[in-house]
């Protein structure tokens, strides 16, 4: 009797993943394409936290998180991103999402849009470098 026990043929199986199609509508997360964006800024304190961006070129919107705001400007971003999705599900354009997030001045969550920050940049990534900047 040999005290080895057998392998099971199931453990050395290849297993990968493979992305399924479907699941909830969104926004592309990138764009060479100009963008409008603002600032979402703390209720309490007032500092930015981040950015929400959209750009009706590439159907491409996002919320980038402020790098010096720290875990406080990426918890926000779940926020904002939820909200997105839920402008796209109901077939709003990436810009008229920004609108009507920029329209709300006391949203859930601990950021607000920040008055008067309406900008546009030539990309995303002119906002992400903003984020990372500041």
């Amino acid at each position: 009797m040999s005290g080895e026990q057998p392998v099971n043929p199931r453990l050395e199986d290849d297993l990968r993943f493979v992305e399924k199609a479907g699941g909830p509508p969104r926004y592309q997360d990138w764009t060479e394409k100009p963008v409008r964006y603002f600032a979402v800024v703390d209720k309490q304190g007032g500092a930015i936290l981040g950015y929400v961006w959209a750009g009706d070129e590439d159907d491409a919107a996002a919320y980038e998180p402020r790098q010096a705001a720290g875990p406080r400007g990426v918890n926000e971003g779940g926020r904002w991103g939820r909200r997105l999705r839920a402008a796209k599900e109901r077939g709003a354009r990436p810009s008229q999402a920004l609108v009507e997030l920029y329209g709300d001045p006391e949203p859930g969550g601990k950021g607000r849009p920040l008055p008067g920050s309406l900008s546009d940049a030539p990309n995303a990534a002119a906002v992400e470098a903003l984020a990372k900047g500041n």
